[in-house]
């Protein structure tokens, strides 16, 4: 297994308002011909980790469950998959992710991929450097940002897969916001949850989900004069949702995009969701909402679906990664 990092400085999270890093880790598996073969270029599949991950811990794997680059290593080795690099980016904050949108209440982390990272790689590794032969994916909330930047950079990349990748918010995100409203109401606001949250090594259930809403509304509902720079989607005391600010949540919906960027997904050569049967976030639901809304619209998409949970399902990934290199250029040899 060849696995590089490469460390990018970024303007573009320069002076983030969370203080995170700046130099940004970039994990990339290298095919097994690439030492050997210095004259050939090769696809690039960028990798997107999901909330509270970076791209280098995808590498890491377990004794029962291989880690991204092992599991790249049987795909090619078994010539199931074609060469291509695989780069997964680092996009954590200290609120766990960011949506790889930009925002002024986290950073600006869709211009760092798309106008630092990128290039970047372009430039140091021998990629095609062309939208034909880049592809985006990723599960979860890296579903989401391969979605979501599939359709505002067309330009960049030609073929997309998510795997439970975040959408229909009323069923995936809305049950979060009483757990919030609550564990926000318990520690006196956000500031002392935010300073009891750091403190801790070990984060509880409900202060995961917390933290990850805080992170959201960064994400979707930033207003710079709001506490911590961000709306949040319900009153802290009562609970009562805030339906102005709701609805600015549920713009950023895939299922509520895919209309107004149907030219650009109509671009992609390949359109993957997939999503367990029993996702326990109900991203099973969204996937099925938009493969709906894709046809609906004209737009051909690979849809699966399989027995399983959110949690643990890299595995599924031995179906999206092949298809993916595919439809870039490097189809497999088996």
């Amino acid at each position: 297994m060849s696995v590089a990092i490469e460390i990018i400085e970024s303007r573009a999270l320069a002076g983030n308002p969370l203080g995170d890093p700046t130099a940004r880790r970039v994990a990339v598996w290298l095919p097994p011909s690439y030492a050997r073969s210095p004259e050939r270029r090769y696809p690039l599949i960028v990798w997107l980790a999901g909330y509270a991950g970076t791209g280098e811990m995808m590498f890491s794997g377990t004794p029962w469950q291989p880690g991204l680059g092992e599991r790249l290593d049987r795909l090619v080795a078994a010539g199931k998959m074609g060469e291509a690099i695989v780069a997964a980016p680092d996009c954590f904050t200290r609120w766990g992710g960011a949506q790889y949108l930009d925002s002024p209440a986290v950073g600006n982390y869709e211009t760092h991929l798309v106008d630092e990272v990128i290039p970047a790689l372009d430039q140091r590794l021998r990629t095609t450097a062309a939208r034909e032969g880049r592809a985006v994916g990723g599960k979860s909330s890296g579903g989401f940002g391969a979605l979501v930047l599939a359709m505002r950079h067309p330009d960049l990349f030609s073929a997309v897969a998510s795997h439970a990748g975040d959408m229909a918010f009323e069923l995936s995100l809305l049950p979060d916001l009483p757990v919030a409203a609550r564990t926000l109401r318990r520690h006196g606001g956000l500031t002392r949850f935010l300073a009891d949250f750091e403190a801790r090594e070990k984060k509880s259930g409900d202060a995961f989900a917390t933290v990850m809403v805080l992170a959201t509304a960064g994400a979707y509902s930033p207003d710079p004069a709001r506490d911590h720079g961000i709306a949040l989607p319900f009153d802290v005391e009562t609970g009562e949702i805030d339906w102005d600010v709701w609805r600015r949540w549920k713009a950023w919906d895939p299922i509520e995009l895919a209309g107004a960027h149907a030219p650009a997904l109509r671009r992609m050569k390949l359109i993957y969701l997939d999503a367990g049967t029993r996702d326990e976030h109900n991203l099973d639901l969204g996937a099925r909402i938009l493969a709906r809304r894709l046809r609906q619209l004209g737009i051909a998409c690979e849809h699966q679906e399989f027995d399983d949970g959110h949690r643990s399902t890299a595995y599924r990934y031995d179906v999206s990664l092949p298809l993916l290199a595919a439809a870039i250029g490097a189809p497999p040899k088996g």
